[in-house]
């Protein structure tokens, strides 16, 4: 008797649950869209909201745009100065600033959905019942989409309700949005070479960096952005929207073009590979592994390693370019006291230009921090991704495992801020002709800001032990202190804002005549306490 003929099932379309991916996307994200969008656009109107009571008269306005457009330094870092209005001018400050954060929302957003759900196994489960071969990647598009199109609204929103030309308004929020949906585009391109999350992630983060490099290189070189470096960069073409200052509509149609062709190319990429895999394979290891990969400590090595390098490389090039600028800050303030009190507020009241160091200097610090909070995220990343319990299941202790990694959340972030502060004591040692007095100070001022950056790795490391669902939430304790350090002296926030974040707490260096050495001790006290209890929570619940 012959078996009855089976049907084989018909091929589900590509696209097939997009929408119910789509919506899971939503879900997952509720809590970081939201608060992203409103993040972005509040920095907007916080910093229009600034600006018109620092530069209240069109003379002072004038004169911030010609101080700026003269100085190279100054340019790269924020862009020439398009319009002397309020709107011009912070257009000036966020165009690219914006841009870069948007991209930056962008590419985790889309990483997440796509690399990241392949990598933990979730993608195969979901592609082996009806969910088309495209639907992951549409549906992460999608979510990007939704989030760039509400910074879009919430940037055009703000500065129109404050009295600001509605024209540039929404010239401002498309172009930031713009260069988000490009950045998601290329993150979308890098999920299909790359056979990790974290690799993909790292790719499509040097593209936003590569491209802001390019943007300030073309800037330095042109006092028009003219350059055609800045017209390569897609954060260049945030800054040639040119808000408030004679919009330009036709560039909007580059980060909009570019998005849709990285997602195109995208498409095509992710029909020519398997799930779970990349095309760029990864090579195979050594056949026998060298002594110093042995143990929790090498493991730790080999996958830190190069973060490490990256960060460092990066800090080294950043504090270079921020110790070129120290010599200008003279030019750019000028008589206005409101910008010299927000420099004291941010850096001491010890002069000029200390006060201009203590401020990049702290800034390096804060930056550093979120480098400590990502090397003890990766004992999360590890544990989910189910490579952690194999190696708890032999002989290895989890204490001893976790210490492989602390080790790069402690003394690696030194070594960026090493890096960052010998930059920047060089290159303001060399402007200065000063090397020999300036690199000590500087580079002493760099290192003051470890303990505060311990402080935020160790809450990280409290919340892995102890809620490890939320550990994710390390990411927005290390962001607020951020915006409180960066954008509190602007805004004028009150001392005990201030001192929510551990930063507020340490000596303005360098110029500080008498440094007490009590909050370097009640912090890195308060940081080993903390690391305590979280270690000791990891220890007592299960792993997974």
């Amino acid at each position: 008797m012959s078996a009855p003929a089976v049907s084989p099932r018909p091929a589900s379309p590509r696209l097939a649950g997009t929408g119910t991916l789509a919506r899971l996307a939503l879900r997952r994200d509720r809590v970081l869209l939201p608060v992203w969008a409103v993040a972005l656009a509040l920095a907007v109107v916080s910093v229009a909201s600034a600006f018109e009571s620092l530069y209240a008269t069109a003379a002072d306005r004038a004169g911030v745009a010609r101080s700026t457009n003269a100085n190279a330094s100054v340019r790269a870092l924020y862009g020439p100065v398009f319009g002397d209005s309020t709107g011009g001018l912070v257009a000036w400050r966020m165009a690219a600033l914006g841009g870069v954060l948007a991209g930056i929302m962008s590419l985790v957003i889309v990483v997440r959905h796509t690399r990241e759900e392949e990598e933990t196994g979730r993608q195969e489960l979901l592609s082996a019942a009806v969910v088309g071969r495209r639907a992951p990647l549409t549906a992460a598009l999608l979510t990007a989409l939704a989030a760039n199109g509400l910074v879009a609204v919430l940037i055009t929103a703000g500065p129109a309700r404050a009295g600001l030309p509605a024209g540039g308004a929404a010239a401002l929020g498309l172009a930031v949005a713009g260069t988000g949906l490009c950045f998601a585009g290329v993150a979308a391109v890098t999920a299909q070479l790359t056979d990790t999350a974290r690799a993909a992630r790292s790719l499509a983060g040097a593209t936003v960096g590569l491209a802001f490099l390019l943007r300030a290189a073309g800037d330095a070189a042109s006092a028009d952005a003219s350059s055609p470096l800045v017209w390569v960069s897609p954060v260049g073409w945030a800054e040639q929207t040119r808000a408030f200052a004679g919009e330009r509509w036709w560039v909007l149609a580059l980060p909009y073009a570019a998005a849709a062709l990285a997602s195109a190319v995208a498409y095509a990429l992710a029909g020519r590979r398997d799930i779970g895999a990349g095309l760029l394979a990864g090579r195979p290891g050594a056949a026998t592994a060298p002594r110093h990969l042995t143990g929790a400590t090498g493991l730790a090595w080999r996958l830190q390693r190069g973060t490490l390098l990256g960060w460092t490389a990066g800090f080294a090039v950043a504090g270079t370019v921020f110790g070129s600028l120290v010599n200008g800050v003279s030019g750019l303030v000028g008589d206005n006291e409101s910008t010299r009190e927000i420099f004291e507020r941010m850096g001491g009241h010890q002069g000029l230009t200390d006060s201009f160091l203590a401020a990049l200097t702290g800034l390096l610090g804060m930056v550093a921090a979120l480098y400590a909070v990502g090397c003890v995220l990766r004992l999360r990343a590890e544990e989910t991704s189910g490579r952690a319990e194999p190696v708890l299941a032999g002989a290895t202790g989890r204490l001893r495992w976790a210490a492989g990694h602390l080790a790069f959340a402690g003394l690696g972030t030194a070594v960026v801020l090493l890096a960052g502060g010998l930059g920047m004591g060089l290159a303001y040692g060399i402007t200065a002709g000063d090397v020999g007095g300036q690199v000590p100070r500087v580079l002493g001022a760099a290192l003051a800001q470890l303990p505060a950056a311990w402080v935020l790795a160790s809450v990280a490391l409290l919340l892995f032990g102890a809620l490890p669902r939320g550990a994710v939430a390390a990411w927005g304790v290390a962001g607020g202190c951020l915006a409180i350090g960066w954008l509190g002296p602007v805004l004028r926030l009150p001392g005990w804002v201030m001192d929510l974040s551990p930063f507020g707490h340490l000596p303005k260096l360098p110029g500080t005549a008498a440094v007490s050495v009590a909050p370097f001790v009640w912090l890195t006290g308060l940081a080993a306490l903390l690391a305590a209890v979280g270690l000791a929570a990891f220890r007592r619940r299960d792993v997974g």
